[in-house]
This record gives C-alpha cells, sequence and structure tokens, in this order.
C-alpha cells in the first residue's frame, strides 16, 4: 500500500472552539482547509497516520519516535480538558522503524521520553481527523537538531518501513510557519518572516521537495519558524516519486502563519531523489572550491575514512599538489578549519598562532581535530561526508588593543584573555552583528565571566572556501 498522501498542516490550539473561545473566528479559513484535510485523510482509511511534531520530545542529536502502545492527552493546559484523546500506536511500525534506524547507525529510536502525554502538535490535527475517522494508530515523531538531510532522510526510513509492512498510511507533517508576519503578534516582526511563509508556500505548491534543504538555517531561526524540519521528514517520505501538490490555505492574521497543503504520489520518478542530488551539488563545490579549502575537505576526508592525519607534503594526492600555491608550503600562520552541514556548524577547531611548519600542516592537522575532537560535536561519521562544506581561516598575528571600540565584527576577530583563560570568535560570523555580542560570545566561549578583568586583541583572516 504505503504512504497514500501527505499533509502539510498548522497546530494553533485556538483553532479549537473550546480553547479559542470566539478567537477561532479570526482563522476560519484555516479551519475549512483543516475540515477538508480531515474529510480527505477519512476516505483513504489509512491503517496508520504518521504525524511529526515539533512539539513532541526533541533531542539535539536524536530523533525520538514515542514508544508503548497507547498515549493519552487533552487540551487542560489550554483550558479545555473536556477536549481529550486516548490514542493507540502502531507499535510494529515503530519497532520496523527503529530496526531500520539501528541497521544504519541512524540516530533515531524510543529512547528518552520524558513526557508520555500528546503535544498540542500532535492533538490538532488529530482534533479534526478523529471527527471523521475514529479508528486509525498513529506513529509519533519528534525533530531534533540534526541537519535538513538527517530530517529527509528520517523520512526515507519512514517510507521503507511503511512499504515492507505493507501499511496503509498518511503522513501529517504539523508546523506552524513563521512566528514574526505581524507587529501586533506575540512574536513582533521580523523581515525574515514573510519571506519564508511566501517561500515555503512557493515551494509547497510545485511540490519542489529539493528547495526545502536549501534552507539556511540563520534564515529559518530569524522568521522563528518551528515547521520546517517537519515539513522535510514528509518530503523524505516521497522521494523518488512524483507529487501531485494543492495549497488549500495560508493565513497570517494572528501574526503566526499557518499553512495548509496536500500531497499526493503519483508513481515513481528518478529525477526526484532530492538527497542524491544536493549530495551531488555539495560534491561539485568542493571540486570547485578555493585550494586551501580542498587541501582541508581532502584532509577531513581521510580522517573521518582512515583515521589518518596527513602528513605534508608526502601524503598529499598529485591532483592537490598541482593546484596548491608555493606559500601554503613556506609561510606560517594560524589557522581555522570550519566544517558544516546543510548551513550549521558540525566542527571547527584551530589555532591562534602557528604551532606546525608551515600553513599546510597547520590546516592539516586543524583539519582532523575539527572533524574529530571538537567537544560540542560527535565526530564526524562516514555517511556525513557527502554533506558537509569545509572552510579556512588564516590568521593574522593578534595586535592588543585597549577598547572595544577598536573592534569592528566584520573586519576583525577578537581574543578576550583573563589570566590563563582566554577565548577567540572569527569576524564576519552569521548572526553576529555587534562588538557587545561579539565579545560576549568570546568570553563564554573562554569561560570568562563579565565580572572578570580581562584585555582583548583583534585579528583579520583571509577566508576560503
Amino acid at each position: 500500500m504505503g504512504i497514500l498522501a501527505g499533509f502539510m498542516v498548522p497546530h494553533p490550539p485556538m483553532i479549537v472552539p473550546d480553547v479559542g473561545r470566539g478567537s477561532e473566528q479570526q482563522i476560519e479559513e484555516t479551519t475549512a482547509a483543516y475540515t477538508r484535510v480531515a474529510k480527505e485523510i477519512a476516505e483513504l482509511a489509512p491503517d496508520t497516520i504518521i504525524i511529526t511534531s515539533p512539539h513532541s520530545i526533541m533531542y539535539a542529536d536524536y530523533f525520538h519516535i514515542s514508544p508503548g502502545s497507547k498515549a493519552k492527552g487533552s487540551f487542560g493546559s489550554f483550558r479545555a480538558p473536556n477536549v481529550a484523546f486516548d490514542e493507540t500506536y502502531d507499535t510494529e511500525l515503530v519497532q520496523l522503524l527503529c530496526r531500520i534506524a539501528e541497521e544504519h547507525h541512524f540516530p533515531a529510536g524510543t529512547l528518552g521520553e520524558r513526557d508520555k502525554n500528546l503535544d498540542h502538535g500532535t492533538m490538532v490535527p488529530l482534533y479534526f481527523i478523529r471527527k471523521y475517522l475514529p479508528g486509525a494508530k498513529i506513529i509519533r515523531i519528534g525533530l531534533s537538531g540534526l541537519s535538513l538531510t538527517d530530517h529527509y532522510q528520517l523520512g526515507i526510513y519512514i517510507r521503507d518501513a511503511v512499504n515492507t509492512l505493507d501499511r496503509k498510511a498518511v503522513f501529517v507533517a504539523s508546523g506552524d510557519l513563521s512566528h514574526k508576519l505581524q507587529t501586533y503578534g506575540p512574536y513582533g516582526f521580523a523581515p525574515e518572516g514573510p519571506l519564508y511563509d511566501d517561500r515555503i508556500m512557493d515551494v509547497a505548491k510545485r511540490a519542489a521537495f529539493g528547495e526545502m534543504l536549501e534552507f539556511d538555517p540563520s534564515f529559518c531561526q530569524k522568521a522563528a519558524e518551528c515547521g520546517h524540519k517537519s515539513f522535510v521528514i514528509m518530503a523524505g517520505a516521497f522521494d523518488g516519486m512524483s507529487v501531485k501538490s494543492e495549497v488549500y490555505s495560508h493565513q497570517d492574521v494572528t501574526g503566526v502563519g499557518y499553512g495548509i497543503a496536500s500531497f499526493r504520489p503519483t508513481g515513481d520518478d528518478e529525477d526526484r531523489r532530492f538527497l542524491k542530488k544536493f549530495a551531488e551539488k555539495l560534491e561539485k563545490e568542493r571540486e570547485a572550491a578555493d585550494p586551501y579549502a580542498r587541501l582541508a575537505w581532502f584532509c577531513v576526508e581521510n580522517y573521518v575514512k582512515y583515521k589518518r592525519s596527513i602528513k605534508i607534503p608526502n601524503d598529499l594526492s598529485e591532483s592537490l599538489l598541482k593546484i596548491l600555491p608555493e606559500e601554503i608550503f613556506k609561510k606560517q600562520a594560524g589557522a581555522f578549519v570550519s566544517i558544516h552541514k546543510c548551513g550549521d556548524l558540525r566542527g571547527c577547531i584551530g589555532t591562534i598562532l602557528p604551532t606546525t611548519d608551515c600553513i599546510a600542516q597547520e590546516i592539516a592537522n586543524n583539519a582532523a581535530s575539527a572533524s574529530s575532537r571538537d567537544r560540542r560535536f560527535e565526530p564526524i561519521t562516514e555517511n556525513e561526508l557527502k554533506f558537509l562544506d569545509v572552510s579556512v581561516d588564516i590568521l593574522s598575528a593578534p595586535e592588543p588593543i585597549d577598547s572595544r571600540e577598536k573592534l569592528d565584527v566584520k573586519r576583525y576577530g577578537v581574543i578576550v584573555t583573563s589570566g590563563f583563560k582566554r577565548g577567540l570568535l572569527l569576524p564576519d560570523l552569521e548572526g553576529v552583528d555587534d562588538v557587545d555580542t561579539q565579545v560576549s560570545i568570546a568570553m563564554k566561549k573562554g569561560g570568562i565571566s563579565p565580572d572578570e578583568d580581562y584585555s582583548l586583541e583583534r585579528f583579520e583572516v583571509i577566508r576560503h572556501k
């Protein structure tokens, strides 16, 4: 049977009349579209409803799949305890999905449940669905702090599990759009808010699922959306399939975006294997990168695959030796190697001053460390390599300064020192827009409290990517 349809839906508790108490009339268009979704799901008569929710249990590095055979919930925290649910989980599907994740060393499973109760991101869709379809089982899956590619991959594994069991299923991707659409809204306004809503609804209209992987995490954060990763998991469930899409509604009258759309698979389509295409695009970008960045990538790849630190120049490939400039073997400098995955930092290690005989060896050492010894992250795995991009910052010698006024977040990095404690922040970083923020982050990295005496140094970098 497989996944018969997917639906993008919001989850405002106010849409439930017992919660909204009249305020739900502001979003009647959304209510009408939601009712249409519920009726369509009932007509499909699925065995299982798969619900991904931003308000289920969420971990930074793990996808939580709700365990057990049953779960209850109500809108009691929204002053409507009479609106309650008693749901049955599809335990067989959950168990198979967990096995698939384990076989692929993928971070998903039923560990770490902190709250058995259903969340409102799950209950709002069920409020409408249960009016027309009382019987289908559900599975409930939370989002994570992992990359968009990981969320998309989870969708592929969900589809595989459904197909293996020959389940008749529908996918409900629960998530609001931007929370910063109007100045009078509960979260205020940000210019990224309406941009996000326009962009994601256009993607939904065209079923352009590959473009969901291109949304920059910083842009999504500024837009204050909560559903993007939920939509990406659903997109992964239709990887390699042609999809007929239809947008039912989009409202922003409360200052929060509510979008509803449907997606119906219509057959296989090899041209819509978007995760594969995304990896191929990144590979081409790495091949066209600056020589310094290509050296760093070579060292990252070798360390992750073979646990081998590169010795310069003996371990370099002939093709790499041909493109590297002479200065990289003759000059010394501090260097930082930064690794990103879908726009999210995945590892960054560097040296303020040179510790080796040449820049090339400095890059090689720090590339290996960034991929395996950044304490903020787990070591990079071989499966992740195809989704990474690597950049290199070459540092000038640090220069002492006596005032924050001599800093410029776009031009200079900063080093804050207090006794034996030291924190560093590179220049021109996304989200670091003023000197006070820059210094504050550097102090935090160095474990330096605001009431301690400290000195400042600045430095410039040449960024290679």
